[in-house]
């Protein structure tokens, strides 16, 4: 008797050392991977551009702009796209600022510094708001993730440096989990 999937089950795939989705009828492997996350610490002087998302998770809190890779797009279109949509500012991205791995949510961050073209911010549907903020200024308190308050330190370390070696996420990330996931 056919599962409510039809002929899709779980399986392990001759020659893989994991259980997949397989389709019974015609032998089709759904793999299920990591979501690509893209984004940018962007700045204008010595400002930082911030958004306070209007989305869940985190609805209130604020980020750098930042969003999934969409297919067919590269890491940098994407990271310049979300923060288009976002805070409706065109930048340029300057190179790779972090590469963070976060198993426990199936994500590989990929954020980018980068400097806007101009100071006018026109916020997205996403954003209930942007602005742009002095170091002094950054309401840590209210930062929506982990990996932003990391992306926004690994900014301050290295604001002056021409040449960017990318940050990994702290050694203990135990502390995250559960905040990632809300």
């Amino acid at each position: 008797m056919a599962s409510a999937l039809g002929p899709i089950h779980e399986d392990t795939p001759e020659g893989d050392n994991r259980k997949r989705l397989v389709c019974r009828d015609c032998g089709f492997i759904n793999y299920v991977n990591p979501k690509v996350i893209v984004g940018a610490v962007c700045t204008w002087h010595d400002k930082i551009l911030l958004c306070r998302r209007a989305i869940e998770p985190r609805m209130g809190y604020w980020t750098v702009p930042a969003g999934y890779l969409e297919l067919y797009e590269g890491a940098e279109q994407g990271a310049a796209r979300e923060a288009l949509e976002e805070a409706g500012v065109r930048i340029t991205i300057d190179g790779l600022l972090a590469v963070y791995s976060l198993s426990h949510i199936s994500q590989i961050q990929l954020i980018f510094r980068a400097y806007l073209k101009d100071p006018y911010l026109n916020p997205g549907p996403e954003s209930s708001e942007a602005r742009l903020v002095e170091w002094s200024q950054i309401p840590w308190s209210s930062i929506a993730f982990p990996s932003v308050t990391w992306a926004l330190n690994r900014h301050n370390e290295v604001r002056d440096q021409t040449i960017l070696v990318p940050a990994t996420q702290p050694d203990d990330t135990s502390a995250i989990i559960n905040r990632e996931n809300t």
